[in-house]
């Protein structure tokens, strides 16, 4: 069985071949959600959007009431997803998605008018295959500011590009790429190693800021040394759904479930 789900590649083409009596977005932002109605929430009505720029689109295990309202008066379309896993759920939302440029951006990252602007550029050069955002870290301590130059000249030109880092990519090279492995961690990994392969990738600025949550709760060195193994153990071969569950258990004090290797039900939600 592939890794990589089948809805990507059935569903872009017929959307690419839709009516044109329908505004088509320039970018559609992908954002998958798990107990992360609040986040999304303050993310979408922190930044409105022109429906000939951009597009809100929402793959949400079990969205609440706020964000069923929001899908309500079109401010986003949310495609319901019945089972966790990042990976799915962006295929599911980039299977209903319109736009040209994919940006697949997550809840607790800020997105600001002028990361819209670096992706309307880029949306704009066909060049261009795909590509994310350069990182910002909450702390400023000297040594932390130090990691972030160093990551950021590595970052330019070799290594993964990390979902907090808002990848992106031409919707026509994620259907030739068959969206993100059907895994329920390190999808960024394995998805930005073949889209690297294809060159043509760009690191853009202004930074992208990530919420600091987890490095507040578990210290910025402990939190390194924590992601650092993981992706280690991911490139050793360890089942990514183990990693999941050690994750997820173990450290981020959350629980797991239906974390199995079934496949993603997934539908736009209608208004009641």
């Amino acid at each position: 069985m592939s890794d990589y789900s089948p809805r990507a590649t059935e569903l872009l083409p017929r959307l690419a071949a839709g009516g044109s009596d329908v505004t088509r977005p320039l970018i559609s932002l992908i954002v998958p959600s798990w107990n992360d109605d609040e986040l999304v929430v303050d993310l979408v009505n922190g930044l409105p959007v022109t429906p000939e720029i951009a597009e809100w689109v929402v793959a949400a295990v079990q969205p609440g009431e706020k964000l069923r309202e929001l899908h309500r008066q079109g401010i986003v379309r949310l495609i319901f997803c019945d089972k966790p896993s990042r990976g799915r759920q962006m295929n599911a939302g980039a299977a209903e998605a319109r736009g040209s440029l994919l940006c697949f951006h997550h809840a607790d990252s800020e997105l600001r008018p002028e990361h819209l602007r670096a992706l309307e550029k880029t949306a704009r050069n066909d060049a261009i295959s795909g590509g994310a955002f350069h990182r910002r870290f909450d702390d400023r301590r000297a040594v932390i500011v130090w990691w972030e130059g160093l990551i950021r000249r590595l970052s330019s030109f070799a290594g993964p590009l990390f979902g907090d880092q808002s990848i992106f990519v031409r919707a026509s090279v994620f259907e030739r790429m068959g969206g993100f492995a059907d895994i329920p961690l390190m999808e960024d990994l394995k998805f930005s190693g073949r889209l690297r392969q294809l060159g043509s990738t760009v690191l853009l600025d202004p930074p992208l800021w990530s919420s600091p949550r987890r490095f507040r709760r578990q210290g910025n060195w402990l939190t390194t040394l924590l992601n650092v193994a993981f992706i280690a153990l991911f490139y050793f071969g360890v089942d990514p759904c183990t990693l999941h569950r050690w994750y997820y258990r173990n450290f981020r004090g959350s629980p797991v479930q239906h974390m199995g290797r079934r496949s993603v039900t997934a539908g736009i939600v209608r208004g009641k």
